[in-house]
């Protein structure tokens, strides 16, 4: 009766830490102007990020680059922060990059408009230096904002840091493309950033091997 009374009181404490956990995430939401937006669309999301300045990346961005695309996208591609082009545009993945992109997706048969395109951050580093660990805590809720508002069959992140800000975990690049993982209930698929492709071409062929896989994805999902 006593190891009984013991595992109840621990399954209680684990439940009760559990909901204490959300509690918080949900008080986060809602000072962030994102809980309850899935009505509001896209519209709604952007409208809560406003004109930020939640951290200091305001202080030296020329304009807050969102995202762009098809809000019904089956495929949503997720990159680290804006670069010097996405800055002066407001679009996501243009310049060098940007064409690279295009070329990668146009290889399994998809289109620019065929996909939603955003990335962690949504202002530029200075200098195009590494996110800092408190801008993707303020940026990352306004990325999973638009995941779970468009809601994809499929993840295509680009870079570590899209990686690790969705997976939640920490680790090489390496060590987490080549296979299906899973976000919140969506396929997720890790490859190197275009940008990284362009300064070492040698890795083009593991990214067409992750390429391959989310065509595979794709059109198995055709087929159930």
């Amino acid at each position: 009766m006593e190891l009984k009374q013991m595992g109840t009181n621990d399954s209680t404490r684990r439940l009760s830490a559990h909901l204490l956990e959300l509690k918080l995430h949900l008080m986060h939401l809602k000072r962030l102007g994102l809980y309850g937006l899935k009505k509001g669309g896209l519209s709604g999301v952007r409208s809560s990020l406003g004109e930020c300045h939640r951290c200091e990346l305001a202080q030296t961005r020329r304009n807050i680059v969102f995202g762009n695309g098809n809000p019904r996208a089956r495929v949503v591609l997720v990159g680290e922060a804006p670069g010097a082009e996405e800055d002066r545009t407001g679009i996501a993945f243009v310049g060098a990059a940007g064409k690279l992109l295009t070329r990668m997706l146009a290889a399994i048969g998809l289109d620019r408009d065929d996909v939603y395109i955003c990335n962690v951050l949504k202002c530029r580093p200075p200098n195009n230096r590494d996110p800092l660990p408190e801008e993707v805590a303020v940026c990352s809720p306004f990325l999973k904002a638009q995941l779970e508002t468009i809601h994809p069959d499929l993840v295509l992140t680009l870079g570590a840091y899209a990686a690790r800000t969705l997976l939640g975990r920490e680790g090489a690049l390496s060590r987490l493309r080549g296979r299906r993982l899973q976000y919140s209930g969506m396929k997720l698929i890790a490859t190197y950033h275009p940008s990284y492709l362009l300064r070492n071409p040698g890795a083009k062929a593991e990214a067409w091997k992750d390429l391959k896989l989310v065509a595979g994805e794709l059109d198995r999902r055709k087929m159930t």
